[in-house]
């Protein structure tokens, strides 16, 4: 069975399948804040819809990043870095991509065990 959360005409913002979440790419609120607001913003946004399923950051599987400018690497990393649970380090691919949204920093798709 497939569980789909807060399910729209075009995408649903996370499902479940075989106790496995899997998460719409997340981006910040707020995109007036610098490239750490902005990943503050996304992981927390990873931690409430982690949350709503029984999981938490401690099972992410994989996080795929995606950076509209690679100089923003470093104070992602900042934030991704204190976020993390040690001894539970994900695998992780992080790209620079044009993002749909002028003002967006970053956009994180994350998968994890429930």
């Amino acid at each position: 069975m497939v569980q789909r959360f807060d399910v729209g005409t075009r995408m649903a913002e996370m499902a479940v399948h075989n106790g496995t979440v899997y998460l719409a790419g997340q981006v910040a609120d707020d995109a007036t804040q610098d490239i750490q607001g902005q990943t503050r913003q996304v992981l927390a946004a990873v931690d409430a819809l982690l949350a709503r399923v029984g999981s938490d950051k401690s099972k992410v599987l994989m996080a795929q990043i995606f950076l509209v400018d690679l100089v923003d690497f470093d104070g992602m990393n900042l934030v991704w870095d204190a976020w993390v649970t040690a001894g539970h380090t994900p695998p992780r691919a992080t790209v620079q991509a044009q993002l749909t949204k002028p003002g967006w920093k970053i956009e994180m798709v994350v998968t994890a065990a429930v």
